[in-house]
């Protein structure tokens, strides 16, 4: 579930450059749509995941058109203050959501004992994090992802140049909560008790972030590493330290450590120790030897 949402949000983080903490919003939504829909309107849930999934891309091409006009840290305020608010409406509309009290969701394999349903579950958030991978080769090697990585380089040398700027980075903005917000209707319908506290968190979108960071948001399978690491991490963390500040500021730390030793992930690293020095490093190298009695 988290390399699916890692590599999701690397669609629009890897490419663009922009830096969102607020993607559990959408994994929230596709989690409490797929929620109400099965419940409330007794539709399949297959049914459920895909228009939950559908509506909550819909509202995300909405608040991305008004959200990518910021950069920097004024945009990562404005993807936190879009979890908070979602969350503050949940909680508040409890004749709909169930409020601060959650939502129950019924299992959509009630025949299968428990473990049984974790494997049907592991392997449909596999399909998913295929799809993700897919679709994230697949704008790597076209017309549209050569776009948003130009706007990451340089966005208003990219606009001069004719880049539809705008309009590309609704759509990375867009396709990266399609594939959060499938994520989060297979959750609710795998945890079965949705609690807006936890899939309305900061620390869901921070994870997307750490994972992506350090396993290199510029390589295909970067997240899915990152992932493979943060996660079991994250568990350790959540043990050892329990559900308490200390156990979010260890998570932060980590995030802060990467961002300063290791921007670039760890895939980035390694291919270039493997690939040997640059030309620019070699150059570098033999400048400073002229200079150097």
């Amino acid at each position: 579930m988290y390399a699916a949402m890692a590599t999701s949000w690397n669609l629009l983080g890897g490419f663009t450059g922009y830096v969102s903490l607020g993607h559990s919003a959408f994994f929230g939504l596709g989690a409490y749509g797929t929620g109400l829909l099965v419940t409330r309107l007794d539709v399949p849930w297959v049914v459920a995941l895909v228009v939950s999934a559908v509506l909550v891309t819909a509202f995300a091409a909405g608040v991305g058109v008004a959200a990518v006009r910021v950069r920097g840290a004024s945009f990562v305020i404005v993807s936190i203050a879009l979890v908070s608010m979602m969350n503050l409406v949940v909680q508040g509309w409890r004749s709909l959501t169930g409020g601060s009290t959650g939502l129950q969701v019924p299992s959509p394999f009630p025949g299968l004992h428990r473990g049984q349903t974790h494997m049907v579950f592991f392997y449909l958030f596999l399909a998913l994090l295929a799809l993700a991978l897919l679709v994230w080769w697949y704008v790597s090697r076209s017309r549209f992802g050569a776009g948003l990585r130009a706007i990451r380089e340089d966005e208003d040398k990219a606009e001069s140049l004719g880049v539809p700027t705008g309009a590309y980075k609704v759509t990375a903005f867009s396709l990266s909560a399609l594939f959060v917000a499938l994520a989060g209707g297979l959750y609710a319908l795998w945890f079965g008790s949705l609690d807006p506290i936890f899939v309305f968190s900061i620390l869901i979108g921070s994870y997307m972030v750490l994972m992506s960071l350090l396993g290199g948001v510029r390589h295909l399978f970067g997240p899915l590493l990152g992932a493979l690491i943060v996660a079991p991490a994250g568990e350790y963390f959540l043990i050892a330290l329990g559900e308490t500040q200390i156990h979010l500021t260890a998570t932060g730390l980590v995030l802060v450590l990467v961002v300063l030793f290791m921007p670039d992930g760890i895939l980035a690293r390694l291919t270039r120790r493997r690939a040997g020095p640059s030309i620019h490093d070699q150059s570098a190298d033999q400048r400073l030897q002229e200079v150097t009695p």
